[in-house]
């Protein structure tokens, strides 16, 4: 009998446990990030955490081709004492801060110790305005 009543009781609070269920109670906000959106007011963003420690920029200069695209030159420092490899890239955006669509490819940039290096990034099209650029670790 009590071997019976045991299986039973499992069933029993299986299916139980089964039938509750939380009722969805419609639309919600979206939350509030926790961390800056620093890609929408900065012009260089660096990605990770390693890359915040060993890199830095000594400069970005802009300027305007003559067929109105846009030319940006970064100057990426290394401030260790070792080689370092990391990627850049530059999205492009027109003059109320909105994507436009042109992003660059990562490129990976090799800083030997202590060195600095110069990235080149020129948009495709004349709307761009606006600029960042994006440093993370090789990958």
């Amino acid at each position: 009998m009590k071997t019976k009543l045991v299986p039973a009781i499992a069933l029993g609070a299986t299916l139980l446990a089964g039938c509750s269920s939380t009722y969805d109670k419609g639309p919600y906000l979206p939350e509030q990030s926790r961390t800056p959106a620093l890609e929408n007011t900065q012009t260089l963003v660096l990605l990770d955490p390693g890359v915040q420690y060993s890199i830095t920029s000594s400069g970005i200069a802009e300027r305007t081709l003559s067929d109105g695209r846009l030319e940006i030159i970064v100057q990426l420092r290394n401030r260790e004492n070792r080689r370092l490899e990391v990627q850049a890239d530059c999205v492009f955006k027109d003059a109320a801060g909105v994507i436009i669509g042109d992003e660059t490819p990562f490129q990976t940039v090799i800083l030997t110790e202590n060195a600095t290096e110069q990235v080149k990034f020129t948009s495709v099209n004349n709307m761009a305005k606006k600029y960042t650029v994006r440093v993370r670790q090789a990958r």
